[in-house]
């Protein structure tokens, strides 16, 4: 584990974006696993900028997304292959067909588990994964409970889960129940993870998932087990 720390967001997002463009210049195949919420959004912008610039080449990367909520469609403001596409997708000189959402209103949620697990398995996996954390060390939508889930599943979502996500809603009522996630497994086959953290609201749960003991009922903490983690932070641990 190597831990980074920055003085602001800024930083932190300028790190994460430049060992993210390092990867694909050295690999310009790579399959990058990518995550959503306020966290990752400057590491994005500043992807979007490099590109612009010509500093790096999306053309032959593709992405596979960690999750999406279930019930919600792609056209969805609230979902993830939306967010991905106005934060990210729309500004890099990405093949849209290469970016893997999972499909939120799929007919048969089980299948639709297994066909992601196995698109990833047939991308070769992931090569570098990009993760925030929750305030319950939830990683993905993988919430605390008695076990690691191996593969891509379907989960309930915590009550803090919900009540974080509310923000991005009218109201608390309209946050989806459940999601599609990697599971632990899938994450911890990636080469290399990145885990950004910004926030004194985050230093606890990060302080646990490095240090504390290895536990689902605080699934980050199975990244102190990955022998290529990267850990970039504002927060004094």
């Amino acid at each position: 584990m190597v831990i980074h720390k920055v003085k602001t967001y800024r930083n932190m997002s300028k790190k994460a974006a430049n060992i993210i463009t390092a990867q694909v210049i050295t690999n310009p195949a790579s399959v990058l696993g990518l995550a959503t919420g306020s966290t990752p959004v400057g590491t994005y912008e500043l992807l979007a900028e490099y590109c612009e610039n010509g500093d790096v080449d999306f053309t032959n990367v593709k992405t596979v997304n960690l999750d999406e909520y279930y019930g919600l469609d792609a056209n969805d403001e609230q979902s993830y292959r939306y967010f991905m596409n106005k934060h990210l997708f729309e500004k890099i000189n990405i093949d849209i067909r290469n970016t893997h959402v999972p499909n939120g209103r799929a007919d048969n949620i089980d299948e639709e588990c297994r066909r992601y697990e196995q698109l990833i398995s047939s991308l070769g996996g992931i090569d570098l994964q990009l993760l925030g954390i929750g305030h319950n060390g939830h990683i993905g939508f993988n919430e605390p409970g008695d076990s690691f889930p191996k593969e891509t599943h379907c989960v309930d979502l915590g009550e803090s889960t919900i009540k974080a996500n509310s923000r991005f809603f009218n109201s608390i009522d309209e946050v989806p129940k459940k999601a599609i996630t990697m599971g632990i497994g899938t994450i911890m086959k990636a080469k290399r993870i990145i885990l950004l953290a910004s926030g004194e609201d985050k230093k606890e749960i990060l302080k646990k998932a490095l240090f504390g003991p290895i536990t689902p009922s605080v699934p980050a903490s199975i990244l102190q087990l990955h022998n290529n983690l990267t850990v970039i932070t504002t927060i004094d641990l």
